[in-house]
């Protein structure tokens, strides 16, 4: 029987996930299919529930889902629980169960990246979604010594800062929208952009919330965002002369632990990261 994974998101025309899961089952010889499960919210937990059918492994979940699939499974690991986010169904005998691979994926490819170490760092991230969870989640576990998140929603943002206090004493919540921000990023060693600013297709396409001259010279600038390579945020931080980090890493880190998760197998992190390669250059010639 041919079992099926997929990513569930919306919208998800340009996710590189099943070329880079794809690429792993075959390297293993799983008989398996990872498709894009293009979900609007409103039929989000009937999609869910068809994992529960014999041939289906799991699945990833991406933007907007990541907070409200947790209501639709059985379990939800510990970790996940600590973030308030999943990116990984796994079915584990009759049940679906929730993990969260995106904050392990963030700190992997950000240390092997830029070689920095988060601890007695001060950092700003940009966002409060469900990838920003994450990443603030293993700021705090690294140990930051101080963490400022800033979203478009102040709301979202204070809510985020108020769980990530019971970790980190030292973090606060401002508007994307004011001179906070620019002030913030000029005190900032790292920061960490998990919005969709940026991103090919968005609506924020072409844009950066950060110039050059708001950006230290020793600053790491981290972009999730992987479509294109080279955001409008990574050029202005190279051209202020800082490390950057793009997203197609963090991508295949947390893309290999989920399948590790489903399979019980060794990720081909190489293969997955040409994969992955491959796919957004097509991407960029098409």
């Amino acid at each position: 029987m041919t079992r099926l994974v997929g990513i569930f998101g919306y919208p998800l025309s340009h996710s590189l996930s099943p070329a880079i899961q794809q690429a792993a089952f075959d390297y293993h010889n799983i008989d398996a299919v990872y498709s894009p499960w293009q979900t609007p919210p409103d039929a989000l937990a009937s999609e869910i529930a068809k994992l529960r059918g014999d041939q289906y492994l799991g699945a990833n979940v991406t933007i907007p889902h990541k907070e409200q699939v947790m209501r639709h499974l059985d379990r939800i690991d510990q970790m996940a629980t600590d973030i308030g986010a999943v990116n990984t169904i796994v079915k584990e005998g009759s049940e679906l169960v929730g993990y969260n691979t995106d904050a392990y994926g963030f700190i992997r490819s950000l240390k092997e990246g830029s070689g920095l170490e988060p601890m007695g760092k001060r950092a700003l991230l940009l966002g409060a979604g469900g990838a920003a969870r994450a990443a603030a989640y293993a700021l705090a576990q690294e140990r930051v010594i101080c963490l400022t998140i800033a979203n478009r929603t102040l709301s979202r943002a204070e809510s985020l800062a108020g769980e990530i206090r019971k970790i980190l004493p030292e973090v606060r919540a401002i508007a994307t929208g004011g001179p906070d921000l620019q002030e913030a990023s000029r005190e900032a060693d790292l920061i960490v952009n998990s919005t969709s600013m940026g991103m090919w297709y968005g609506e924020g396409e072409g844009q950066t919330m950060l110039t050059a001259d708001s950006i230290l010279l020793t600053a790491v600038v981290y972009d999730m965002v992987y479509n294109p390579p080279e955001t409008p945020l990574m050029v202005e931080a190279r051209h202020a002369g800082a490390t950057v980090v793009g997203g197609l890493s963090m991508l295949i880190h947390q893309g290999a632990a989920a399948f590790q998760r489903w399979t019980g197998k060794e990720a081909p992190i190489t293969l997955m990261m040409e994969a992955g390669e491959e796919a957004l250059s097509q991407m960029v010639s098409g």
